[in-house]
């Protein structure tokens, strides 16, 4: 019986791959789960694996052929591979099939949409410790958020592909698990022989779309670092390999400001994580982008703080969450956007996206950076809703436990400074939204009310926006309209 093997889901977006590698030919045999190729996108490399096991049979789709999702790649002969493969093992080596038939691969989990790349952090584990089902392997670092990397089996750790510090795609093998003790000794020299081979390059055939770009760039081989399987350089490699030296002349301009010998010994270098290197990639996009500007004005925290101090007791009572000042300048914003929708806008290349829902971005610090979590319909919640989601969402942000899709999806941001002692500060958008508002510390000042001076509870207020959507009359109505929500707290009841 033939069965067809055939371009998997390639992810959102992607219709078509090229055919980087086959690693079997005609006529080899195949075990189930085996890889057979190599497809590579324009983000990713993606294995593809056997559906069953069998004989190799045509390979429609050779090296360097594009093809789309669900294209036919090759044909398997079902059944036929089941008495060559054990013999092709026993002249490969020595050992029983039955030890190689343990072997499980860890493989690096779904890191969420649009991810396509981690960076090994730790390992909890090392070769040969003895691991069980579920146990914790390693953590992997995103651009957003950490991976905590289960054991799909119980067995032995044989072999860590993916040291700490490596960069490894959506699709990459992290490790070996031997179902046996007796598996730990032999799997050992193969990634090392595997490893020799893509140092030295001679065993390992590049990807033809890399060789060709190569050639474009007038690269060789060995000025490219390859990521594929086993060292072998795919496209991307070469595209960073083209892109590196353009950041060269930026060191060079370290030499006309020499520091003093003895000011070395007293530094640390420490690499950026994964996540403060997207952090201020996206903060300076942000301003290269937006034509951001910021507006400024106070808020008197009277009516607010008295409020709560009312009802904090009673609501923490029946709701068993604390009321503090969040959920009601969520509330106050959710107000002033329905009024202002410019504000809770995004442009998408000619188009203006207008919202008509707000989704509640609440910026976070955390020990490895700022993250900003998002409320999802916060415009539709209650205030005790609303105080519930942002303790879970803060608490799971100081944990490092926030999911891609709780990152997602924003149409608008609050950054609380205040909670640092800041007392006026210029927020950064957060793109691609078109504003965000800077709370700030609650501070006693002396204020004229009514012809006499009184000391009034105050906190500064700012709206950073993008001048390209939000006109100027928007973002000063959006601010007074936070302010006099706040100052009188019945308007939100009343929906004035």
């Amino acid at each position: 019986m033939s069965i067809e093997v055939r371009v998997p889901t390639l992810g959102e977006s992607v219709t078509e791959a090229t055919v980087a590698t086959w690693f079997k030919k005609p006529g080899d045999a195949v075990a189930v789960d085996e890889m057979l190729c190599e497809l590579e996108t324009d983000k990713v490399t993606v294995e593809v694996p056997s559906p069953a096991a069998g004989v190799m049979g045509e390979i429609v789709a050779a090296e360097g052929e594009t093809v789309g999702v669900d294209a036919l790649l090759a044909t398997i002969s079902e059944g036929e591979g089941a008495a060559p493969a054990p013999a092709q093992d026993a002249k490969a080596d020595s050992k029983p099939a039955s030890s190689d038939a343990q072997a499980v691969d860890v493989m690096v989990p779904s890191l969420g949409e649009s991810v396509t790349e981690a960076t090994v952090s730790s390992w909890f584990k090392q070769v040969g410790d003895t691991v069980a089902q579920d146990e914790m392997l390693c953590e992997l670092e995103t651009d957003k958020v950490s991976v905590e990397v289960p054991a799909p089996a119980g067995g032995v750790l044989t072999e860590i592909l993916a040291p700490e510090g490596t960069t490894v795609d959506a699709s990459a093998k992290l490790a070996v698990i031997s179902g046996s003790a007796d598996g730990t000794v032999e799997p050992a020299p193969k990634p090392a022989a595997a490893q020799a081979s893509a140092t030295t390059g001679k065993d390992v055939e590049d990807a033809p779309s890399a060789k060709k770009a190569m050639a474009e760039a007038g690269l060789k081989p060995g000025d490219v670092q390859g990521t594929g399987r086993d060292g072998r350089v795919m496209k991307h490699d070469v595209a960073a390999a083209v892109a590196a030296p353009k950041a060269a002349p930026a060191p060079a301009a370290a030499p006309a400001a020499p520091r003093p010998a003895g000011d070395a010994a007293r530094e640390e270098r420490v690499k950026m994580t994964r996540l403060r290197q997207t952090i201020a990639r996206r903060l300076k996009d942000s301003q290269n982008t937006a034509a951001m500007l910021t507006t400024y004005n106070e808020v008197d925290m009277t009516e607010v703080m008295a409020l709560r101090n009312e009802y904090k007791a009673e609501f923490e009572k029946k709701h068993g969450v604390r009321l503090g000042f969040m959920s009601f300048f969520t509330k106050a914003c959710c107000h002033a956007l329905k009024e202002v929708p410019e504000v809770n806008a995004e442009i998408d290349g000619t188009d203006i996206v207008y919202k008509n829902y707000v989704n509640m971005g609440v910026a976070a610090g955390t020990p490895t950076g700022l993250v900003v979590p998002v409320i999802n319909d916060a415009d539709a919640m209650s205030f005790a809703a609303i105080e519930k989601a942002i303790a879970e969402k803060g608490r799971k942000a100081r944990d490092g436990k926030l999911s891609m899709e709780e990152m997602q999806g924003g149409t608008f941001t609050i950054s609380n400074g205040g909670v640092y002692g800041s007392l006026m500060s210029s927020p950064i958008l957060n793109p691609p939204q078109s504003g965000i508002l800077g709370m700030h510390k609650i501070q006693d000042r002396p204020m004229a009310i009514n012809g006499e001076v009184v000391i009034r509870p105050m906190m500064y207020l700012a709206l950073s926006y993008d001048h390209r959507i939000v006109d100027g009359k928007g973002a000063v109505t959006f601010l007074v309209r936070v302010k006099e929500a706040l100052e009188d707290p019945r308007r939100l009841l009343m929906d004035l």
